[in-house]
């Protein structure tokens, strides 16, 4: 019988600030939020039997989401605003890779990838509040207007605000996030940010390059071997 080898502990490169907090519009309950990327022992990849999760899930006292490199970048690739978000908002902890990690940014996502995610992400946030899910449905009617418009900032000068409460749309945020609203207007100023977002996208050549992230993975994949 084989003798099980323990495994050696993950790296964390990067962890940033996210949520209520990071948006500017935390109330006296609002928990913090953290998303965070980690590196598996390239070893490890290699071992027989070996299950790849990677995504997880953590909430002691705080909540957070961590994604393993290869698949944050295979979802950076893609457009996803979780994921985008977590190369721009502000960093709790990072490392040399991390950093490196961040200045690809402007060069790992394409319009049309970062248009579709984006409103597919909305549109469920919509539904949600719609349902009244979780008995949150304010929560989810914030999220629905913050992320249109953060998706009509990166089509129109390749970035996004986090600190949505000092953006044109602050007040308006802050005002579904506490419940104050009709359904019908959170959906009408919906579709108002859908159509801008649609007008931008025409107007962008944003392209991602999978090359770049390729390098990167493989350089650190190399690095972490040892």
């Amino acid at each position: 019988m084989t003798e099980e080898r323990p495994s050696p502990p993950d790296s964390y490169i990067l962890k940033v600030a996210v949520g209520s907090h990071a948006h500017g519009l935390a109330g006296p309950d609002s928990d913090k939020d953290y998303r965070s990327v980690f590196v598996l022992p390239t070893a490890e990849l290699f071992r027989v039997g070996f299950k790849y999760q990677g995504t997880r899930m953590m909430k002691e006292g705080e909540d957070e989401t961590a994604w393993e490199i290869g698949h944050f970048l295979q979802l950076t690739l893609q457009g996803h605003p979780l994921v985008l978000e977590t190369l721009v908002a502000p960093v709790v902890n990072m490392d040399d890779w991390g950093a490196e990690l961040r200045q690809l940014f402007p060069r790992l996502w394409s319009a049309q990838a970062a248009y579709d995610s984006f409103l597919n992400y909305c549109d469920n946030q919509r539904k949600k509040m719609l349902e009244k899910k979780d008995g949150r449905p304010a929560k989810y009617a914030a999220a629905y207007i913050r992320v249109l418009f953060n998706l009509c900032e990166l089509l129109e000068r390749g970035t996004f605000s986090i600190r949505i409460s000092e953006t044109p749309v602050g007040e308006a945020v802050r005002k579904l996030k506490e419940g104050h609203y009709r359904p019908g207007e959170v959906i009408d100023m919906g579709e108002y940010w859908t159509e801008e977002a649609t007008r931008r996208l025409r107007a962008s050549s944003q392209q991602a390059h999978p090359h770049l992230a390729d390098a990167f993975l493989f350089k650190l994949r190399k690095a972490f071997l040892s």
